[in-house]
């Protein structure tokens, strides 16, 4: 059997057994499923009113819907793959990464399977809050089939990028408490981006924490892609954003992956 033949095969086993433990576990996945939602419903009936007062040119609730969504998208990618740190933390807690080590199977594997899986479990959420979102009033009408197609590509590489991370930030950890934690900044930089309000109405010296960090450029290049409104320099930052940081989070877990235990 060949080589890539072996990728993946021992990938797809991998895959099989995390979409399998999911299943065993479902109050965490029920849990990153649906806190999104709670969020979007939170902030378009009980704060729409005031934090449509944000949005330039007075805007409404069903305006703020529109701009809103866009936003829990990305954000819906960054509390989801919290799971993943929480599922690698525990396989090393548990032992299973060291079993797996001494396996004759293909090593990355191992880490794939993680990763395809966070990826698909992001995915089925973002269906889910795109879901709500248009039964609530989002609608797209002027996006083209390619823009579409240009919004799922940059939500499954943001999704991709930050899964990376959070398996890195999982491998590190010493327990699933502790990846937990760790992956916190997966939620709160959404928080502090231009998902709820727009970075030009936030104060003078927190606008460029707002600005210069990964959440803003992808939230605005979706906002550009579904609701046509200008994307400027945030689509090319958005995808040097994802690249970055999924050759950052595939370095990082691969290295403590391959490292000798003590």
């Amino acid at each position: 059997m060949s080589t890539l033949s072996l990728t993946v095969r021992d990938s797809h086993t991998m895959l099989r057994r995390n979409l399998l433990h999911a299943r065993r576990y479902p109050s965490l996945t029920l849990n990153l499923l649906l806190s999104p939602v709670i969020l979007l419903l939170l902030f378009v009936y009980v704060f729409g009113d005031v934090m449509s007062a944000g949005i330039s040119g007075g805007a409404d609730r069903s305006d703020y819907i529109a701009y809103l969504v866009p936003g829990i998208l990305m954000m819906t990618i960054g509390s989801t793959v919290i799971g993943a740190a929480i599922s690698v933390s525990t396989d090393m807690s548990e032992g299973l990464i060291a079993r797996f080590r001494t396996m004759a199977i293909h090593r990355p594997s191992v880490l794939v399977g993680h990763v395809v899986g966070s990826v698909l479990k992001v995915l089925a959420s973002l269906l889910l809050v795109g879901a709500v979102g248009v039964a609530i009033g989002f609608r797209s009408t002027d996006a083209t089939a390619l823009e579409w197609l240009a919004a799922l590509g940059l939500l499954t590489l943001f999704s991709l990028a930050l899964t990376w991370i959070a398996v890195g930030m999982g491998m590190a950890s010493p327990n699933a408490e502790a990846a937990s934690n760790m992956a916190m900044p997966l939620i709160l930089l959404p928080l502090i981006s231009s998902a709820f309000i727009p970075v030009g109405t936030m104060p003078g010296w927190f606008q460029p924490i707002a600005e210069y960090q990964p959440f803003t450029p992808a939230i605005e290049t979706l906002r550009g892609l579904l609701l046509g409104t200008e994307i400027g320099h945030s689509g090319w930052l958005a995808v040097a954003w994802c690249l970055g940081l999924t050759a950052l989070g595939y370095r990082w877990s691969t290295a403590l992956f391959n490292r000798d235990p003590k």
